[in-house]
């Protein structure tokens, strides 16, 4: 698989244009990290980890719903002190964004399409063909 565009300067574009942003991460489906924004790479992997599991649920979900696709397209979640944002971002690859309670949620559900809409299939993330070539 060739390797992806750094798209790292887009998140953080991402993060510094919403007040209260803290975190944001792009990822593939299977939870590897492969870009970031405001994140110590050690938070990052564990977020993109985290959220493997939440798109996969989430897709779980979607696919009980008769007139749908089985695709998962965002994912809100509200915490005691800030929220957490997944979105599909392209064929394998998702973003996320962790903020604090002050944040704008509409403005940061917006800044997010518009910045998925941005990198487009840039930040597809296929799936790896070399799993389990390694035993």
């Amino acid at each position: 698989m060739p390797p992806l565009p750094n798209m790292d300067w887009m998140l953080t574009d991402l993060a510094s244009s919403v007040p209260y942003v803290r975190h944001v991460i792009a990822l593939s489906a299977d939870g590897l990290c492969i870009g970031q924004a405001n994140t110590e790479a050690d938070t990052a992997d564990a977020i993109a980890a985290a959220c493997s599991g939440v798109q996969s649920l989430s897709k779980a979900i979607a696919q009980k719903f008769p007139h749908g696709d089985g695709s998962m397209n965002m994912v809100g979640i509200e915490v005691d002190g800030g929220y957490f944002c997944l979105m599909a971002a392209g064929p394998g690859a998702y973003l996320a964004v962790l903020a604090d309670d002050g944040v704008d949620a509409l403005l940061l559900g917006d800044r997010m399409r518009v910045l998925v809409h941005r990198i487009g299939q840039h930040i597809a993330s296929p799936p790896r063909d070399d799993i389990g070539q390694a035993m």
